[in-house]
């Protein structure tokens, strides 16, 4: 087989900036640029195999592909009770796995590998198959066809890959000889390109950035004028901490803060705690005075969420020197859209992402540098930071229609005219 060239979807920038940039340059797919089949309703299959089927990351990935036209056959694992949003597909439940549960989700993924006829039937017929995490690709692996294209979407990288130890070892060659049979990499963070499947896993093209940016036609619900909003009230700085919760030092260091006797500082919390490192959050929460957990949210409450706090806190410590500090979180975008100052460590990559588009609140340890800065903020430079943040240019914060558009088109090995 003549070699085929592999697309370059990041391409890293080595002029001393330091920054990875789309490059979508026409490729061909490594089975030969199938063409995609379509359904009655006129979209084309796809299936999509995922690790919780009510992670909210999930359902927008979902509401993505279909709004770009894919009748979307949708299996997975769950993690927490609730219904499930149904997209426009079939959804296959693969059964109740668990966080920080390895073993048991390993005999889970076991079973399924064993006896793979629902999700091969599920797969059957779609020309692409998507594979959110590690376990999925090794079932996706199982039933894919020679026909299909296998994408892998990796949005963090657990602790586990990046050990020295046997397992570690044994874990990230099962991941290579998957990478070597997969067509496209998807992350969150140029971090994860460049600091893991580039230096580690040896894997540098072939890999597509897809921020986790805000479909654009939600622009009009979140936000509003950001200069209107007057910060510190009564002179209390109020910090937000929105989204999944699983950082213990995190709730620390709010706590801490909380109690500062220099600065008003008052914490709203919101979310899903994590039952692997919270086991009873609420009762956690409330014995530090100064924080109020809100209980789990939906996306139409974020717009309300924002407009009571001054900044987000957009720290985590909860993989600390690994995926802590390559992620690009959900939370960042969201509280820039709703025009609200992340907090956020200088030295990762969410800290990065800030300094270079000039906006946010950056420190090197939270504890010491946070109340002197909070005590010395004044109303008019906190405006110029909200100023700053309504400045951003639109590709900055929103997943436009060209933008999913070659998205989708990477996706499914389509080339560019």
């Amino acid at each position: 087989m003549s070699p085929i060239k592999r697309f370059r979807f990041l391409k890293y920038n080595a002029d001393g900036m330091g920054r990875w940039k789309y490059n979508f340059t026409p490729f061909a797919s490594k089975f030969g640029g199938f063409q995609m089949e379509t359904v009655q309703s006129g979209g084309a299959a796809l299936a999509y195999l995922v690790h919780d089927l009510n992670d909210a990351a999930v359902r927008r990935r979902v509401d993505l592909l279909a709004g770009e036209g894919f009748l979307v056959g949708l299996g997975g694992f769950h993690r927490h009770a609730g219904a499930l949003r149904q997209p426009a597909g079939r959804v296959l439940d693969l059964g109740p796995t668990q966080d920080a549960r390895l073993v048991k989700r390993a005999v889970a993924v076991m079973k399924w590998l064993l006896s793979p006829g629902a999700i091969r039937a599920l797969s059957a017929g779609a020309p692409v198959i998507v594979a959110r995490n590690l376990e999925m690709l090794i079932l996706a692996w199982r039933v894919r066809s020679p026909q299909q294209r296998l994408v892998y979407e990796c949005l963090d990288i657990h602790r586990l890959m990046l050990g020295a130890g046997r397992k570690s070892r044994l874990m990230r060659w099962i991941e290579r000889q998957l990478l070597a049979r997969t067509d496209l990499v998807i992350v969150s963070s140029p971090a994860f390109a460049r600091d893991y499947f580039g230096s580690r896993q040896g894997r540098r093209d072939g890999v597509l950035l897809v921020e986790n940016k805000i479909p654009v036609e939600r622009r009009s619900s979140v936000g509003g004028d950001v200069c209107e909003r007057r910060p510190g009230e009564g002179a209390v700085w109020t910090i937000g901490w929105f989204g999944m919760l699983r950082c213990r030092k995190t709730l620390e260091q709010l706590a801490a803060l909380a109690r500062s006797s220099r600065v008003r500082i008052e914490v709203v919390i919101a979310g899903i705690a994590s039952p692997a490192e919270f086991p009873d959050f609420e009762a956690q929460v409330a014995v530090f005075p100064g924080l109020r957990y809100l209980g789990p949210f939906q996306q139409d409450d974020l717009a309300r969420l924002y407009a009571a706090v001054d900044f987000v806190w957009a720290v985590d410590y909860f993989e600390e020197g690994q995926n802590s500090d390559w992620l690009l979180p959900n939370r960042l975008y969201e509280g820039l859209a709703n025009g609200v100052v992340p907090i956020a460590l200088d030295g990762v990559e969410t800290g990065r992402w800030l300094k270079r588009h000039g906006v946010g609140l950056l420190v090197d340890a939270p504890l010491v540098e946070l109340p002197a800065q909070l005590v010395s903020l004044s109303r008019s430079k906190y405006a110029e930071m909200r100023a700053a943040i309504a400045a951003l240019p639109e590709r900055a914060l929103y997943q436009t229609a060209k933008e999913r558009r070659d998205i989708v088109d990477a996706i499914v090995g389509r080339a560019h005219a």
